[in-house]
């Protein structure tokens, strides 16, 4: 494996339900920036994705509504665990969500944060 490959298995996946169509993208700018997330994208151990669901029907991807964030865990010699990253997103998704009641209006949309599965990355 070279350095920059995804290890099979070893990522967090966010998904957003409900709320608006900018959100997803919103997210994931916000996950980029907060720390300690910032730090391992910024050393490569980590990259940050915007991927189509495969759960949802081709009419509902549109606007956001058919995507998700994917943060992978790159390279063998990456020091962070599928663990940490997933703490750290909970933590970082926990923190975008308060913030956009703050700034927005409507319904915030419910996240899923789970562990990617073997055969995701």
């Amino acid at each position: 494996m070279t350095e920059g490959e995804a290890v099979a298995g070893t990522g967090v996946r966010v998904r957003l339900d409900g709320g608006g169509g900018g959100d997803v993208s919103a997210l994931k700018k916000w996950l980029e920036q907060e720390q300690p997330l910032a730090e391992l994208i910024g050393a490569h151990q980590v990259t940050v994705e915007e991927r189509h669901r495969t759960d949802q029907p081709d009419g509902r991807r549109h606007m956001g509504f058919g995507t998700e964030i994917v943060l992978v865990i790159v390279g063998s010699t990456a020091t962070v665990t599928v663990t940490a990253l997933l703490e750290h997103v909970q933590r970082a998704v926990k923190a975008w969500l308060a913030n956009r009641r703050q700034v927005e209006s409507g319904d915030p949309p419910r996240p899923a944060i789970s562990e990617l599965d073997s055969d995701e990355t």
